[in-house]
């Protein structure tokens, strides 16, 4: 099923950010490598809510937990993303999405595209690296610039965009850097060139050939369920239009048309636990972020009512929650999420609204 919408901007309540240590902008690499958000200390009356990526690509971890822990600081919120990731021949190699950046700029998150310079050999293969790290003088720089910067997010990331072809150069410069200091071999040089040849040419064409490969994802994405979703309904792709000149190429996990009114569900499973992490649910909120807002949903040139859905599933049959102290707290949070911003929960095809949990 293919469904499109629109959307005009963000309205969402976040109440299930963790709290946030400090850092202080001195000990930055000291410190970002053991905290995926973060308060950054810039100056004595300056704050930034950071996060970062280890990947490019967001399916490989839980970046959204990580963005999502900041949205609720009052200041300005930044996460950084590294151009792209290669873990050496034996590994992976990620590249950025324009729709990356565009959603951030939509969730108002000022993003720095920066690179890895530094890293060490995996044990475990001969041409596959681990322990990446930013190159903590150029993060410096372009914090500095964004702390004097008097523009909006989208305005920001757009520039960033911009200069996305220099920073790509560099981060090859330091992969090949690596990749001889370390006797590892890199995945194709040509190929990553060939990438920056587009970046270079500017936003636009970064912009078109980013979406461009997020569209054929979408389609190998709706054609097949990942092994952690239990999903029942049908796998639909969702294509969104916004004030920000650009289309999203997303997919649903399942798609219901009941009368009016048509269900977009976002799947978490888990197998082990009576519950997915949180940070898996914390992933599947920012989704929510989008599912709440949008407008004019239509399936075959029919307008529908949109009515977003958290679906979550496990193996375990839920325990007597009278003994069970955490998972009280984590239903009720969830609950107390879904309640403010207009979604509906299930766990196990039961509505949590309707879920005794007891004080």
């Amino acid at each position: 099923m293919d469904v499109t919408a629109k959307i005009t901007g963000i309205k969402y309540t976040p109440l299930t950010c963790r709290d946030l240590d400090t850092i202080a902008l001195a000990d930055l690499e000291n410190g970002l490598p053991h905290k995926g958000s973060f308060l950054l200390q810039v100056s004595s009356k300056s704050q930034i809510a950071m996060s970062w990526w280890t990947s490019s690509k967001r399916t490989r971890t839980y970046p959204y937990a990580r963005v999502y822990d900041t949205l609720n600081f009052q200041g300005r919120k930044v996460t950084i993303i590294p151009i792209f990731k290669d873990e050496g021949e034996d590994g992976d190699r990620d590249f950025l999405q324009w729709d990356t950046i565009s959603l951030m700029s939509l969730l108002g998150v000022y993003t720095i595209i920066s690179y890895y310079n530094q890293a060490s050999k995996n044990s475990k293969y001969k041409n596959k690296i681990t322990g990446q790290h930013y190159d903590y003088q150029h993060l410096r720089y372009e914090i500095k610039k964004l702390c004097s910067y008097q523009s909006d997010a989208l305005h920001w990331n757009l520039e960033q965009i911009g200069n996305a072809g220099k920073v790509c150069q560099k981060a090859l410069d330091a992969s090949i850097k690596i990749s001889r200091k370390l006797k590892v071999r890199m995945h194709s040089k040509s190929s990553a060139e060939g990438r920056i040849d587009e970046l270079l040419k500017g936003k636009k064409s970064f912009m078109s050939f980013s979406r461009k490969l997020a569209k054929e994802a979408q389609k190998r994405e709706s054609l097949t369920n990942q092994p952690k979703e239990k999903l029942t309904g049908s796998k639909g792709t969702l294509t969104v239009s916004n004030y920000l000149g650009g289309n999203y190429y997303l997919t649903v996990d399942e798609i219901e048309i009941r009368g009016k009114n048509i269900l977009l569900i976002e799947g978490k499973h888990s197998k082990k636990s009576y519950l997915p992490s949180m940070a898996d649910i914390k992933d599947g909120f920012i989704k929510l972020f989008l599912l709440t807002n949008l407008k004019k949903v239509r399936v075959d040139e029919r307008i529908y009512n949109v009515k977003p859905i958290l679906k979550l599933t496990s193996d375990k049959i839920l325990p007597d929650l009278s003994t069970n102290k955490n998972l009280r707290h984590k239903l009720r949070q969830i609950i107390n999420e879904a309640k403010a911003n207009n979604f509906n929960v299930t766990l196990n095809q039961n509505d949590l609204a309707n879920l005794s949990i007891g004080s």
